[in-house]
């Protein structure tokens, strides 16, 4: 059996997500020593599939390209890849919203259990995934024959996307579902990084006390780093950024290089979020505050001042 990735792009490139994910099916290839699909339903769709076609370890692309799965509908890409699920043993989603939406009806039409989430591969049939907010790892086996996995990519590296030229197989797209319909689409255009892809991330919390002040430290620093802006829920439900800024177990799951936690109390669903950073970097004026227990670096003072010195030392 094979095991197929379901991509996610955006018609024309694919996401970094999805690099992960292959990942993590590598690791069940090494176990079980199949080959690794990648399917990309969308509609003129090609450069992404060619994209696909240049990850390592990637034997085979499957294009299904039709009108009707060009928006990424839930519904009518479950029904494409049920039409070949019986084909393989494994299908691994991104765990992203969009993988999050695809996953559990592919699961439930299969009549298996959805393996959420997962860190890492111990077997063929055995994963690792966070429970409690990530303070707990539970270890979970399944003996589904078709096993319906999200992948927490951040948790896998990733290899580059140049090394391989797979063949690419065009195959039928399902018909319409016609249980849901695209309107409109808003798109927020960064000059930053994307948050789940950057390098470098610069997050702040409640303790910048207003959207103007996080505006005014945090931008700054941003720019100076090449940095993509983060939140924490709580500045978020504060109006100070957008909701698609916020780092958590309710938002978005990151794993930079280095990541600048400021003004953050480190609550346990941002450090859920933010705690597999390789370097993690905290600026509170409280010494006990939590964020400090997964921190790297630790400045204990008042960030209306950290900040714009470390801004001016780093021109």
């Amino acid at each position: 059996m094979t095991i197929l990735v379901i991509a996610e792009h955006d018609n024309a490139t694919v996401k970094a997500a999805t690099l992960g994910t292959v990942a993590a099916a590598k690791a069940i290839k090494s176990f079980a020593q199949q080959s690794v699909h990648v399917l990309v339903a969308g509609h003129h769709a090609h450069n992404a599939a060619q994209a696909a076609a240049k990850f390592a370890g990637v034997s085979k692309v499957l294009l299904a390209d039709a009108p009707q799965l060009e928006a990424g509908l839930a519904e009518n890409i479950e029904a494409t890849v049920l039409s070949i699920a019986r084909n393989y043993s494994h299908i691994l989603v991104p765990a992203t919203a969009s993988g999050k939406n695809i996953a559990p009806r592919i699961a439930a039409k299969l009549d298996v259990a959805q393996i959420s989430d997962i860190t890492a591969v111990c077997s063929a049939d055995t994963f690792e995934r966070p429970i409690y907010a990530g303070n707990a790892i539970a270890t979970v086996q399944s003996r589904d024959s078709i096993k319906v996995i999200t992948v927490r990519a951040t948790s896998f590296d990733a290899d580059a996307s140049e090394g391989s030229s797979a063949p690419i197989e065009s195959i039928d797209a399902a018909p319409d579902a016609g249980l849901s319909k695209f309107v409109s689409r808003d798109v927020t255009k960064l000059d930053r990084p994307e948050l789940t892809s950057a390098g470098t991330i610069v997050s702040g919390g409640r303790g910048l006390g207003s959207a103007e002040n996080y505006k005014r430290l945090l931008e700054p620093l941003a720019d100076r780093l090449g940095a993509a802006l983060g939140a924490s829920r709580a500045a978020v439900d504060a109006g100070y950024v957008p909701n698609d800024y916020q780092v958590g177990q309710t938002g978005k799951i990151v794993a930079p290089q280095l990541y600048f936690a400021i003004g953050i109390s480190g609550a346990i669903q941002h450090l859920a979020g933010m705690k597999d950073s390789k370097v993690i970097v905290a600026i509170n004026k409280d010494p006990e505050a939590a964020i400090f227990s997964v921190a790297d670096y630790g400045l204990v003072g008042d960030l209306f001042e950290i900040v714009p010195e470390l801004v001016q030392r780093l021109q």
